[in-house]
């Protein structure tokens, strides 16, 4: 059993190596480090560069290292620049899983675990997004991500490739100081790297119909988002029939004042973040149930608000001192 992690240099993409790693099953890394980091690789960790658009790389570390299954993580991820990118975020998740999906069914291979997104849903209007509320992307990176999911569902009814897609939040935190989020577009690094240099956050919009005005959002650790992956893995290894998407969610919400508060207590920094105006199409809550994921790919909330920023600030600390 070895599988193989596309975009295993990055944040996300290296925690979930090294779960594979330390529930014993072998793992393989393809990635063309446009935004990953060889350092979060292991040495002991077979690594081939190059971008997952190569279907000659691809199926040659398919074939040589003998790999049983692939989880995609490979992509361009970053959803506003997305919009001014369109043609870019196609080619890198749209078209790079088409070549995957013919590399792997070229070498035999007929497991996969789908890096996919809350972005599918837009902005849902109900306050609990489950697997059954309709999707309704508002990003090129959010179509892209949905139509991954119609390309892996399509690929089973023709050659019967076992898959399931996992639906990300907001992932945080980190599992060990050595990888951490270097993602210049996320809330915790955005946040963290201004009060090392000296300067105050800020909130955009403190007048939505939340409990204190500010975005509700559902907030994960990546280690559990990472043990998630694992067990998806061993499932579709076992040949069990796994549901077509699952959200990664924790079924409640945190809201950005809340996160403020608990950073501020976390690193001793005390600051009272700006107020700026509300960001175009950001919706006021967004939180999903993870029930299904916790039936059967052991999903769990095994981490607090206060592990995810103790944990993020811990890794900024180190990034920060290499």
């Amino acid at each position: 059993m070895t599988w193989l992690v596309t975009g295993g240099a990055g944040y996300i993409g290296s925690h979930v190596v090294r779960a594979f790693r330390e529930a014993g099953v072998g793992v393989v890394v393809v990635d063309s480090l446009v935004s990953g980091h060889s350092s979060f690789v292991p040495a002991d960790v077979p690594f081939v560069r190059g971008t997952v658009l190569d279907g000659d790389l691809v199926r040659h570390a398919l074939v040589e290292h003998e790999v049983t299954g692939v989880v995609h993580l490979a992509g361009f991820k970053y959803a506003g620049v997305s919009v001014r990118r369109p043609l870019l975020t196609y080619q890198q998740n749209v078209t790079g899983t088409a070549v995957l999906l013919e590399q792997m069914q070229a070498a035999g291979v007929d497991k996969l675990v789908f890096s996919s997104s809350a972005a599918t849903y837009g902005t849902p209007d109900v306050d609990l997004v489950t697997e059954a509320t309709p999707t309704s992307p508002e990003s090129p990176y959010g179509e892209s991500k949905l139509i991954g999911e119609w390309l892996l569902a399509d690929q089973a009814t023709a050659v019967g490739l076992r898959h399931t897609s996992l639906r990300y939040f907001n992932v945080v935190g980190s599992a060990t100081d050595e990888l951490y989020d270097t993602s210049p577009h996320n809330l915790f690094p955005v946040v963290l790297k201004l009060l090392a240099e000296g300067r105050t956050p800020q909130i955009n919009g403190d007048d939505y119909a939340t409990p204190d005005g500010t975005c509700v959002r559902d907030y994960i650790h990546v280690a559990d988002l990472a043990a998630s992956h694992v067990a998806a893995a061993h499932a579709l290894e076992a040949g069990r029939t796994l549901e077509p998407v699952y959200n990664l969610g924790s079924g409640s919400g945190v809201s950005v004042r809340e996160i403020m508060t608990a950073i501020a207590e976390v690193t001793g920094i005390a600051f009272d973040p700006v107020v700026a105006p509300r960001r175009s199409g950001d919706p006021e809550r967004i939180v999903a149930s993870g029930e299904l994921a916790a039936r059967d790919l052991d999903w769990q909330m095994r981490h607090t608000l206060t592990d995810m920023v103790a944990s993020a600030w811990s890794a900024q600390q180190y990034a920060a001192g290499r």
